[in-house]
């Protein structure tokens, strides 16, 4: 088998694996789900997927735990006073930015 082969086989188990588990949900429930913790599940599952992937990543995308951590936490303290997520994430590179440039 050659390297094309093989990878196009590769890409067609995997799309047919994303699509049925995709599909499953919508072939397994036929009515309107109305069990309100059920639904409420469902609903923050996304957020809670992407913070999983997200998080430990912060770390060490800035080339160090100290402006890591800088960052981090200019975020939080700007999320907590409900600030938008654009600014959120601009002081916060900008922090690590600092920090990065101070060390």
């Amino acid at each position: 088998m050659d390297h094309f082969t093989e990878y196009f086989t590769y890409v067609a188990v995997m799309a047919l694996v994303t699509y049925f588990l995709r599909a499953l949900p919508f072939l397994l429930v036929k009515e309107k789900i109305t069990n309100v913790f059920i639904r409420s599940f469902l609903e923050y599952i996304p957020y809670a997927v992407l913070a999983a992937m997200t998080f430990p990543a912060v770390f060490s995308s800035a080339g160090g735990l100290i402006p890591s951590l800088a960052g981090t936490t200019v975020a939080f303290v700007l999320a907590f006073r409900k600030k938008g997520l654009l600014t959120v994430a601009v002081a916060a590179v900008a922090a690590a930015a600092v920090v990065t440039f101070l060390l």
